[in-house]
């Protein structure tokens, strides 16, 4: 449901939607949602401790960054106010921020008689469906309010960090 969110606040800033970028924007996140679990999978019960201790920032932390560079370049008279970008590093830390409560997961799965392949299949196609989705919602919201998008967005992506810190830290 973060991927799906933070897909929608993507396509809050997209000014013209394409199923390209929408596919584009559902692949990290489908990638991502699938690798991450792998990862903690594979990876067991040897940094188990680590990784749970700190996903919580690090989600925290990434989408606090993005989300506030979204608010930042709203204000800014120089860029445009909505951008089509889908560059790397954007879409690698949106992907990696919104996934990296799935290698905690992951990890759990290890203590499980699962079928880990079947589990990361449907995980990515049901993220890369959901994000779309997600793409294609947004783009219909930014079309209506059009300077105001980016600032929505960069406030949601940054809840959705403040939220995954306080529910793993036991507040909410």
């Amino acid at each position: 449901m973060d991927a799906f969110a933070v897909s929608i606040c993507k396509g809050l800033s997209i000014r013209k939607f394409e199923w390209k970028k929408a596919f584009i924007i559902a692949l990290y996140f489908g990638i991502f949602q699938a690798l991450m679990p792998t990862i903690g999978f594979l990876l067991g019960t040897t940094f188990q401790t680590l990784v749970v201790d700190i996903d919580h920032w690090l989600a925290f932390i990434l989408l606090g960054i993005t989300g506030g560079n979204m608010i930042y370049e709203s204000f800014n008279d120089e860029s445009e106010k909505r951008s089509d970008s889908l560059d790397f590093k954007t879409m690698i830390l949106l992907a990696i921020a919104t996934s990296i409560d799935a290698l905690a997961v992951g990890i759990t799965f290890a203590f499980f008689e699962i079928n880990i392949f079947s589990t990361i299949c449907i995980i990515g196609i049901v993220t890369f469906i959901l994000s779309t989705l997600g793409v294609r919602i947004g783009n219909k919201f930014g079309d209506k309010f059009q300077n105001k998008a980016e600032i929505i967005g960069g406030l949601i992506i940054i809840l959705i960090g403040l939220k995954i810190l306080l529910s793993h830290l036991g507040i909410i």
